[in-house]
């Protein structure tokens, strides 16, 4: 057996990285390295990350997340995509493991621990109605659900959980199998403005035209530009090592959809969504016109 292309064929299918060992290239020093990592573990010490020996150090990889990333400085800012690093351009991001993190608990989403590498092709937008994404976390804890990723009111990012993870945050499995989600915190209704001021974060702008499945809503409080600057930088992250692409729907007029989009449930769509367009019951996030800010990014490009 030439071990190297065993290894090549291994890591293309299940997203593993020669660095995970401690090496950067499929060759004898990866097949020897291997080799003592399995026999520290009492593992069959044959040089090969087969199915067995991934599963293991997915899961060491995954209780000691943040000590790999500190090793790794390139990566200071990153979020993680089935135990790799995926570098994002945002200063303040904080991984379920470091100091004041974030954790969905475990038996809160579908578990592909080492498994293949899940296909993502959707990322769904949330506002969580909450006044801060620590409170959101307690809320989706206590209900049992589950969302990837939640921006703060100062625009930090928490990451709850390896994207591998299928989070329950879109209300049904066929998305929620092929999507990652983020709850941006905002509390929604106007009677909240003076907790914000109060509070040292400031005046939240106020939504006033948005419409959703043809119908228009009341004024609501709008996301900080700071929270809007960080679901971008997210979706920059991610389009590279997902199928998701930087597209939303479109309307006859070229502009972002307000309405629920059947394509985007079924398969045949690839792109940022909210998660109105995913189901006639929700409003979220209405009034995000990302059409606009995907060609800010493209303009910045």
């Amino acid at each position: 057996m030439d071990k190297d292309f065993y290894n090549q064929s291994s890591s293309t299918q299940l997203g593993w990285e020669p660095s995970w060992f401690g090496e950067k290239h499929f060759d004898e020093k990866l097949v020897r390295a291997v080799k003592k990592w399995q026999r520290a573990r009492g593992l069959p010490a044959d040089g090969l990350c087969g199915p067995m020996t991934f599963r293991r150090i997915w899961t060491e990889r995954q209780s000691n997340i943040d000590e790999q990333a500190s090793s790794t400085p390139q990566y200071s800012n990153h979020l993680v995509y089935n135990g790799n690093f995926i570098p994002i351009d945002w200063e303040k991001v904080v991984l379920w493991s470091e100091k004041d993190g974030l954790t969905t608990p475990a038996g809160h989403y579908y578990d592909y621990s080492g498994r293949p590498q899940r296909n993502v092709r959707l990322f769904v937008n949330h506002w969580d109605v909450c006044l801060s994404s620590r409170i959101c976390q307690d809320v989706l804890t206590k209900r049992g659900i589950s969302v990837h990723f939640l921006i703060d009111n100062d625009g930090t990012i928490y990451q709850t959980m390896d994207m591998q993870h299928a989070a329950w945050h879109a209300g049904t499995s066929r998305v929620n199998r092929a999507s990652v989600g983020v709850e941006i915190t905002n509390a929604y209704y106007p009677k909240y403005q003076e907790w914000y001021k109060r509070n040292g974060h400031g005046e939240r702008p106020l939504k006033t035209d948005a419409w959703v499945h043809g119908n228009k809503l009341e004024p609501f409080l709008d996301f900080y530009p700071i929270q809007v600057e960080a679901a971008q930088a997210l979706w920059r992250a991610i389009e590279p090592v997902t199928k998701v692409e930087l597209k939303t729907p479109l309307n006859q007029f070229g502009k972002t959809e307000t309405r629920y989009i059947q394509e985007v449930v079924y398969g045949k769509f690839a792109g940022i969504v909210s998660h109105y367009h995913c189901s006639k019951r929700k409003i979220d996030c209405a009034g995000l016109d990302i059409q606009n800010l995907l060609e800010e990014m493209e303009n910045d490009d």
